[in-house]
């Protein structure tokens, strides 16, 4: 269950309205260094105890902040009641709807609307004003042209880099091909010279039972007559 409601009134206990004073207290100094910062508000706070205790807070310097809060004491009108409020607002509200309505007309006469009521003077003005506008855009249009340009050229550095590595990557690759080509050719080449006597001998015709050299024969101790030599 939640608390009940506090009845706001003097605590009538001194003990029990020194802890309160406690606390509150420093929620107090709290909340104002939190609205100090969140809000970037200049904050003065000041409490005195039952005791006279001096306790303050301040985002900046008390002494200017009492300073500002008399000179804006000073400067508001005294006696201000709800319908003097009332009109202040009122003629607040009507200078913006002004403002408003020139800034329009400024807008539509950029726009090159509602000229007729403009003199010489006040064209020129215009003129020159668009002069201004026109320069700025260019440059600010130059600057970005620029800087996109430049971004390509970076880029295409890049993809040009690329390319000469992938170059010199397929240049490898097309040596090393080349390589394993030579090799191989080697290898058949010594795959056919294994088989030639064979193969040389089939192409020449040459018999089977060629007749044996003189030497030969001498060897085995014959002449040509077929007749065996005597020793």
């Amino acid at each position: 269950m939640g608390r009940g409601k506090i009845v706001i009134r003097r605590i009538d206990n001194s003990t029990n309205r020194q802890v309160t004073f406690s606390k509150r207290r420093g929620g107090l100094l709290k909340k104002a260094k939190e609205l100090s910062i969140l809000c970037d508000a200049e904050v003065g706070l000041v409490v005195f105890s039952s005791t006279g205790r001096l306790y303050e807070f301040c985002s900046t310097n008390m002494k200017s902040v009492i300073d500002r809060y008399t000179k804006a004491k000073e400067e508001q009108p005294a006696g201000l009641d709800a319908t003097s409020q009332t009109k202040l607002w009122q003629r607040e509200a009507a200078s913006l709807r002004q403002q408003l309505h020139n800034l329009q007309e400024s807008h539509k006469q950029l726009m090159g609307e509602e000229l007729s009521s403009l003199g010489v003077t006040d064209l020129q003005g215009l003129e020159n004003r668009l002069e201004m506008s026109l320069r700025s855009i260019k440059a600010r249009k130059d600057h970005l042209m620029r800087s996109e340009i430049e971004e390509l050229h970076r880029k295409g550095s890049l993809i040009h880099q690329e390319n000469m590595e992938l170059c010199r990557s397929l240049n490898i690759m097309s040596q090393q091909k080349m390589e394993l080509s030579r090799q191989l050719q080697s290898c058949q080449a010594a795959k056919k010279s294994s088989s030639t006597p064979y193969s040389f001998l089939q192409a020449a015709n040459i018999p089977a039972d060629v007749e044996p050299s003189q030497s030969q024969q001498k060897e085995h101790g014959h002449n040509k007559t077929g007749v065996p030599e005597l020793g």
